[in-house]
């Protein structure tokens, strides 16, 4: 539990430490030697400084703060930042922050994650964005698998608070590595098939039945009235007797 919570302390430090080295995550290894901690950036170079100056700073900074004795620091570079999902947090924090619309920026890192070649991406956001009152939004492009071995595997997730004048909002990002998943595993879009309804009984009659033109029908109606017109009445002529 305490290592736990002292990586999650250590997490946190270096989001602060190298936001604007665009972090990327952290991973920490204990050996009998001391503790290995790998940063990795997408600008290494801001971490480690003009002549290892940064680096020399960091590890103080970490002994002092967590009493971690011999602490070996390494700085790695991220080959494709748009897979993880902290520097996406922090890219949408920095938009929001300044004044880009929200539903405008996740669309924007959506595309870009999609182009980098992830199998999905799910981001969701809380708190106050528009006004005083807090909301849940979600968006979400390709395939993020939420349960299983497979969600266990392939996808990763980070969280990131932003302050507004409104108030505080928190992002999560979920995004699903397509390399991560194992050769003999395929994944097959299935696609809906519509249902046709089959026509009934009574409305086939009716189509077959043929139906009268209106011109017809006229020429059947004046036929009739002149054909009654033309009946003759025989009436019986009574004579007049003188």
């Amino acid at each position: 539990m305490k290592t736990f919570s002292r990586n999650a302390e250590l997490d946190e430090f270096f989001r602060q430490e190298v936001a604007d080295a665009g972090y990327g995550g952290v991973d920490i290894l204990k050996t009998p030697l001391g503790t290995r901690i790998t940063i990795f950036v997408t600008r290494p170079g801001l971490v480690i400084g003009r002549r290892g100056v940064g680096i020399r700073e960091l590890t103080e900074k970490i002994e002092k703060r967590f009493e971690i004795q011999n602490p070996q620091i390494s700085v790695l570079e991220l080959e494709v930042p748009e897979l993880y999902p902290q520097v996406i947090c922090n890219r949408l924090v920095h938009s929001v922050g300044r004044g880009v619309a929200f539903r405008r920026a996740a669309n924007w890192v959506m595309n870009s994650v999609m182009n980098a070649g992830a199998m999905g991406i799910e981001i969701s956001v809380a708190g106050k964005l528009r006004s005083e009152r807090a909301h849940h939004e979600k968006y979400r492009a390709g395939i993020v698998p939420k349960s299983g071995n497979m969600a266990r595997l392939i996808v990763r997730e980070a969280k990131q608070d932003g302050i507004l004048k409104l108030g505080l909002y928190g992002v999560q990002v979920k995004i699903a590595i397509k390399d991560a998943i194992a050769p003999e595993v395929e994944i097959i879009h299935i696609k809906k098939e519509t249902i046709k309804e089959k026509p009934n009984e009574q409305t086939i009659k009716n189509e077959t039945k043929p139906q009268k033109s209106r011109h017809n029908t006229e020429n059947e109606k004046g036929n009739s009235k002149v054909a009654e017109s033309k009946e003759v009445v025989n009436v019986p002529i009574e004579e007049n007797k003188k």
